[in-house]
């Protein structure tokens, strides 16, 4: 694996943000319907399953360790099929010329692809990337839009949008209709010299995860949504630094 990539963050405003606790350590597998009590859940009608308190508006929750996060994209057989077999999306089909968005949220993959059903999303991979790596990608990166408590002016936000090769964009969050919710899912656009490195370096491990999509789409369809949440992926609050929270805007 290459040397860790980390960005300059100059051009972005600084407040004050709780940092990680260091050692923070998180394992839940990657398709884990365990529950711990006091949790955020996204229950059947964007309700919380296990507490009345709601996620900060922009906050990053995923599946992750020590080491690794999983984080999500869709793609058609001819990516998918070769990618999860080798472990890598190198010497398939998948394009290091164009930007590839990744999604931490499960259902927020899902309301994208239609729960992999739209033309060229056919599969579903989970993919496991280095935190170091996701990290890294952060780090890069530069907000789609213009956001005045990130960045200073808009010539600033103009100046790092053109350099970056890292594009963050928050969407609502989905429930598990795919109905939005009141809080935002983060999806990372990684082109250019961040596509190779993910491609390259930061991919860990790649699941094609789309028979397990079926399945909960089927237990949606079918009207038991209460089992469907209950195979969804075990996604937690991730823990940032101050300085690469402020970067993407999270709150």
């Amino acid at each position: 694996m290459g040397e860790p990539v980390r960005a300059s963050v100059a051009g972005c405003r600084t407040r004050p943000l709780p940092r990680s606790e260091p050692g923070a350590v998180d394992r839940p597998s990657v398709h884990s319907g365990g529950r711990e009590p006091g949790r955020i859940q996204r229950g059947t009608d964007g309700d919380s399953v296990t507490s009345t308190a709601r996620p900060p508006e922009r906050q990053i929750r995923a599946v992750f360790d020590g080491e690794t996060i999983t984080v999500y994209q869709a793609y058609s057989a001819a990516i998918a099929v070769p990618a999860a077999a080798s472990g890598s999306l190198l010497g398939t089909p998948f394009s290091l010329n164009r930007m590839t968005w990744v999604k931490p949220s499960f259902l927020w993959m899902m309301y994208r692809s239609g729960w992999a059903t739209k033309p060229g999303q056919e599969h579903v991979l989970a993919i496991r990337m280095s935190r170091a790596g996701f990290e890294d990608a952060l780090a890069m990166a530069c907000l789609s839009h213009f956001d005045p408590d990130a960045y200073a002016d808009r010539e600033t936000w103009s100046r790092r949008k053109e350099a970056s090769p890292v594009r963050v964009q928050w969407d609502p969050e989905r429930d598990i209709t795919l109905g939005p919710l009141p809080w935002r899912a983060i999806q990372i656009g990684l082109a250019g010299e961040a596509a190779r490195l993910f491609a390259q370096d930061w991919t860990v491990q790649i699941t094609d995860i789309t028979e397990h999509v079926r399945q909960v789409h089927e237990l949606v369809v079918s009207g038991r949504r209460d089992a469907a949440v209950e195979q969804l992926p075990d996604e937690r609050p991730y823990p940032l630094a101050g300085d690469l929270a402020q970067v993407i805007g999270a709150t």
